[in-house]
């Protein structure tokens, strides 16, 4: 710990080693080995699980057994693998950069998410899966036809897709920044390769290529984080001085009150905001339900769910102390105001160079996590977006029939478009900072609308279509306005960062030292004002109430001609008698008196399968 100051000068010294690209180009090759081995080598006929009914087989979710195979590995993946392949997609790089980033910003605030990701996994569990795993749909989408009809279906798969061009580019673009910062290789040459490898081995070997390569990936990525995790615990001297600095420092925060929506990480902010952003990203968004719906039963899926619920609050909590870390190092000199760094996003890899940038092997393991983490975000997105096109936008918005050739043709040459798509987007990411509440902004608008669709048919059912129609426009706008509309109040330097105090007093004699001003936002737009964890809220409860009023007034459902499985089983208990008797073929375990508790139905019925299961 002596001679900092030094420390901060030979940062230029440390560069990638030999071994450092060894082990990044290892996570590349056996990504793309995993998709050769599933698109050539383990081709096999696929045979139905016990768990499944043998007549629900029977009928493809694509038209053909080939293409349910490549879309949802036909309902039989494993347990563990599609846990670890949800933790990869959804904790993306931004996560692995933008967590630390946060916390040495803002404090230890942000912390209490995992409370939201908890009642998060409640909540998907018991309100959303269960009518997914009755109703046997091949996209999350095509739940919306059954419950509103096509257009609604449309106009949610549409937005999936606009979010998702939007989403991935940032996804690509921060590891390539990351590797940028320790190698010096220009961002596009990194960010072309590297979306060609993942264009390849998703186009080769299809979800089950994708689950397995994110299962590895998310290895990689735990390993490399809590490795530097460690090394620079040990750096620091210890758990007690990193948190005793933080305190002195102002970082530790974990009552922040304060009820204005202004406050960018306050405790209601956190866990309303937070709560909202992952249930609406992990019940309703394809990329989710994708891994969901290629498990065989409800039980397995909440078995996933639960793996994936803890391995998300473990990483991210290792993020968050990594933020500590990084301010216990800097906390006497800012590298950001040093001009050690241009982004706040660069905050963890400079310290990962500084810090065991000596170690050769160490900084590749760390960057290769990272990719890991982006890596697995992209293909699934590639993947996601490509079923939603061939699912609900070509077959069903526009009835076009494809046989199981041209349907594959499309889905590949989907997943090329869209590579070509997202390098190219990437240009226009230098402009951008603060990688994470941008994603969370962009997300937001998708999410909060298509997730307040989706919870007005399964917990409002005199909703209507017009009501989801109105709801779905409003959540669009007002999210929209909002989201847009605080990024260019940002880009034109209308709203501060409300960034903690930072401290340059060991920073190098040479350093050009920079202090932001003062900003009055006294005359921007209230609305633009707002922290980034509300986006999500706005659009959600304004589809939600506007959708549910506008119901009434343009005519509510007759309840009586109501289908039961496109209810949420938490609200059963309050649907009349006719409701359970709407579709012929349906199950006579379906009543009123014990549909309330779809989803111990569905548990009890695989348990009758088999004694044993393996996962």
């Amino acid at each position: 710990m002596q001679n900092r100051t030094s420390n901060y000068a030979k940062y230029s010294q440390f560069n990638f080693s030999i071994p450092d690209y060894c082990v990044f180009g290892a996570l590349l090759l056996f990504s793309t080995g995993i998709g050769i081995y599933f698109g050539y080598i383990r081709k096999k006929p696929v045979k139905p699980s016990r768990d499944e009914e043998l007549d629900d087989y029977n009928v493809p979710d694509f038209g053909s057994k080939g293409m349910n195979e490549y879309m949802l590995g036909s309902r039989q993946m494993k347990v563990f693998p599609v846990a670890m392949s949800l933790v990869a997609s959804y904790i993306s790089g931004a996560t692995m950069l933008g967590t630390p980033s946060e916390i040495y910003n803002y404090g230890t605030q942000y912390w209490f998410i995992i409370i939201p990701i908890i009642l998060m996994a409640i909540t998907v569990s018991k309100v959303y899966m269960p009518v997914y795993s009755v109703l046997k749909v091949s996209s999350s989408y095509e739940y919306l036809e059954i419950r509103f009809g096509g257009s609604v279906r449309t106009i949610a798969a549409v937005l999936f897709t606009l979010n998702t061009i939007l989403y991935l580019p940032i996804v690509l673009y921060v590891p390539s920044l990351a590797f940028n910062q320790v190698t010096g290789v220009n961002v596009y040459i990194t960010s072309s390769f590297v979306g060609l490898i993942v264009v390849i081995y998703t186009i080769l070997g299809g979800i089950k290529a994708v689950i397995h390569t994110d299962a590895w990936q998310t290895l990689v990525m735990f390993i490399g984080l809590i490795v530097v995790v460690l090394l620079g615990t040990i750096y620091a001297g210890g758990f007690g001085p990193v948190f005793q600095h933080a305190a002195e420092g102002g970082r530790i925060i974990f009552a922040n009150i304060n009820p204005s929506l202004y406050e960018r990480q306050s405790l209601w902010a956190v866990l309303i905001g937070g709560f909202f952003y992952w249930t609406c990203n992990n019940s309703v968004n394809q990329t989710m339900v994708q891994r969901y719906l290629s498990l065989p039963t409800l039980k397995k899926v909440q078995q996933s769910m639960t793996i994936f619920t803890i391995s998300a609050i473990i990483f991210i909590s290792f993020c968050c102390f990594a933020g500590l870390l990084i301010f216990d190092f800097y906390r006497n000199c800012d590298p950001l105001s040093a001009g050690l760094i241009s982004n706040n996003d660069q905050l963890l890899p400079v310290y990962v160079m500084q810090i065991v940038g000596h170690l050769q092997g160490i900084p590749g393991l760390f960057i290769a996590g990272v990719f890991g983490a982006g890596l697995s975000t992209l293909s699934i997105g590639f993947n996601c977006a490509a079923l939603v096109i061939l699912q609900d936008i070509v077959r069903a918005s526009f009835k076009v029939k494809l046989s199981e050739r041209a349907s594959t043709i499309l889905v590949k040459f989907t997943i090329i478009i869209q590579g070509i798509i997202t390098v190219a987007l990437i240009f226009v990411l230098e402009k951008l900072s603060g990688i994470l509440s941008v994603v969370s902004s962009l997300i937001a608008i998708e999410t909060g609308t298509s997730c307040g669709i989706f919870t007005l048919g399964m917990l409002v059912p005199w909703s209507t279509t017009k009501g989801a129609l109105a709801g779905a426009a409003a959540g669009a706008i007002m999210s929209g306005w909002v989201s847009f509309g605080t990024q260019a109040a940002i880009a034109s330097g209308q709203l501060g960062s409300h960034k903690l105090e930072v401290f340059v007093s060991e920073c190098p004699a040479n350093s050009t030292i920079t202090v932001p001003g003062y900003v009055d936002e006294s005359d921007v737009f209230p609305l633009y004002r707002l922290s980034y964890h509300w986006i999500t809220v706005i659009g959600f409860l304004s589809t939600l109430l506007v959708g549910t009023v506008t119901s009434f007034l343009c005519g509510p459902k007759d309840l009586k001609t109501l289908d039961a499985n496109v209810i949420s089983p938490v609200i059963h208990r309050f649907l009349p008698k006719e409701c359970f008797n709407i579709t012929p073929d349906s199950s006579p375990y379906f009543s009123r008196a014990n549909s309330a508790r779809t989803s111990t139905y569905i548990l009890n019925k695989s348990k009758h399968k088999g004694a044993t299961e393996k996962y």
